[in-house]
């Protein structure tokens, strides 16, 4: 008999910590395929380090064509079709069949649907953090603006750090005081799926640091060196930053795995779809939550799903009857500036959702880095 075969979608966070996971449990009873488009892969937790120049592009940049030396095959290029009734794959031309299948390929940015976001900065790409930094150091006044262009979007925390990371930056180099900064999101307060406790903090800590907060403002447009919001307000910039609006890639649409939400919806706790064999995690699932809400799109959420599903195919594998299950537990640095960070942690599926905020503080700070550190060795 064939040794199984299985195929992950995407080589980000969720699909290198499955293939990782499925190495190491099977060792060599299966075919595991990873197939993406960028064999260079980055650290994204790291790219608003990059935008204040702390990180350069290379030092969290890794090519998962080592994934090799574990006998995992990488497979570079465009995912042409997903095809689940025969269960196989199209890659550039080439069918790969699968027995298990992981769609670990997250989410896209759309970058056309709101007029000026296409020549706006944004730091949720390496090459955006790399531009931006470069435009920040030119800076002496201006006003600088984050503006989230829809929801959901993927960490949550990510404006908010943002925006204190660059108050400390504008310290740094003693114009701070010729720098205006402000948020504007559609979102009521700051991450609101964690309630108003930590909404409320972050918003504090913004106030701290006089940094505007404008909830419930959708952008509608960005040109003349003006922000556009649906309500006919306006608001002038000379910096624009934009978190952009998300989407699951159009091969994930065409293939039938998603619903009217636009993601593909799963088993919360196994991750599985409708369909045998084909599980999805990460940034391209939706997940509700009991209020109605939906489990945010972040990185240690799609680690935490890639273990629990490449366990549970490991153990169908081997015969074993065990069974795992995801639970939603999730945690996050939240940098504040200054060399101190906060973090958010608690349990997504409790029923009162369960979240608290640590204080900010150097210790959360070198946590951050130290996932860094530890994220790059580990996985590569």
């Amino acid at each position: 008999m064939d040794d199984p075969k299985i195929v992950i979608l995407g080589g980000g966070v969720g699909g290198v910590v499955a293939a990782n996971e499925l190495h190491s449990k099977l060792k060599g009873k299966a075919q595991i395929t990873v197939v993406e488009r960028n064999l260079k892969q980055s650290f994204p937790p790291s790219y608003l380090w990059v935008m204040t120049g702390e990180r350069e592009p290379n030092a969290i940049t890794r090519d998962i064509t080592r994934l090799d030396r574990k006998d995992i095959e990488v497979v570079a290029g465009e995912i042409e079709r997903i095809d689940t009734g025969k269960q196989s794959v199209a890659v550039n031309g080439r069918e790969i069949t699968y027995d298990y299948l992981i769609v670990a390929l997250g989410a896209e940015m759309d970058y056309e649907s709101i007029p000026g976001l296409a020549d706006a900065h944004t730091f949720y790409r390496l090459d955006g953090a790399e531009k931006l930094s470069r435009v920040l150091k030119t800076l002496k006044e201006a006003r600088v603006s984050i503006v989230v262009a829809g929801t959901p979007y993927k960490c949550p925390a990510a404006p908010y750090e943002g925006a204190m990371l660059l108050e400390g930056y504008f310290h740094s180099r003693n114009i701070r005081h010729n720098m205006e900064l402000a948020i504007y999101t559609p979102e009521p307060a700051p991450m609101p799926v964690g309630g108003p406790t930590l909404g409320g903090g972050i918003q504090e800590m913004l106030a701290h640091k006089g940094i505007e907060f404008h909830g419930e403002q959708q952008v509608a447009a960005i040109k003349d060196g003006e922000l556009q919001f649906e309500d006919g307000s306006t608001a002038p910039v000379d910096v624009a930053i934009v978190v952009p609006p998300h989407r699951a890639p159009a091969v994930v649409k065409d293939s039938g795995l998603t619903d009217e939400s636009g993601w593909i919806p799963v088993d919360r706790t196994t991750l599985e779809t409708k369909h045998e064999g084909v599980f999805a995690i990460g940034d391209v699932t939706y997940i509700p939550l009991g209020d109605g809400m939906m489990l945010p799109k972040a990185g240690v959420f799609a680690h935490g799903q890639a273990e629990v599903v490449a366990r549970n195919i490991a153990y169908n594998v081997l015969g074993h009857a065990k069974r795992e299950t995801y639970d939603g537990t999730g945690y996050c640095f939240l940098e504040a500036g200054g060399g101190v960070a906060g973090m958010a942690q608690g349990n997504f599926f409790a029923e009162p959702r369960r979240i608290s905020m640590r204080s900010p503080s150097p210790v959360w700070h070198w946590g951050k880095v130290a996932y860094e550190r530890y994220w790059l060795w580990k996985w590569y």
